[in-house]
């Protein structure tokens, strides 16, 4: 069970003794943290299960985990990672036609699926599947 609480943490004091600090005084130190001058009642307490990743199998090119296409938020970030790559110099992957921006080539690129890139689901349970984008519809 893992206790998390929104208080301030005590200033780290800088000194020759922090440098060579034991297991044990590493432990007071998270023990001091954890108090608070909060009531019981306020403290919300979490159970946090922690789980190993597990890939799922792929069968065949089905996407088994999330839907067949790309999220708002997937596009995205593959659409912002690869903007960043362009305006550092990285060759585009198509011809770029009409488009003048990094970030309008990235879209371009997103849409006509050319980038090699996978897209990690995650499940709660710790169960993911490695998408391609050429799966996407």
């Amino acid at each position: 069970m893992v206790i998390k609480r929104f208080t301030k943490k005590p200033a780290a004091r800088k000194s020759a003794v922090s440098k060579t600090k034991g297991k044990k005084d590493a432990e007071a130190e998270v023990e001091e943290t954890k108090k608070s001058n909060r009531p019981a009642d306020e403290v919300v307490t979490y159970s946090e299960q922690e789980y190993e990743l597990k890939e799922v199998p792929a069968q065949g090119n089905k996407i088994l985990i999330g839907l067949p296409w790309l999220t708002r938020f997937e596009r995205a970030r593959i659409t912002g990672a690869r903007a960043l790559q362009l305006s550092l110099g990285a060759p585009p992957l198509i011809k770029p036609d009409g488009a003048n921006t990094s970030i309008a080539l990235a879209m371009l690129e997103v849409e006509k699926k050319a980038l090699p890139i996978s897209i990690r689901r995650v499940l709660p349970n710790g169960m993911y599947q490695d998408i391609p984008i050429d799966w996407m519809k």
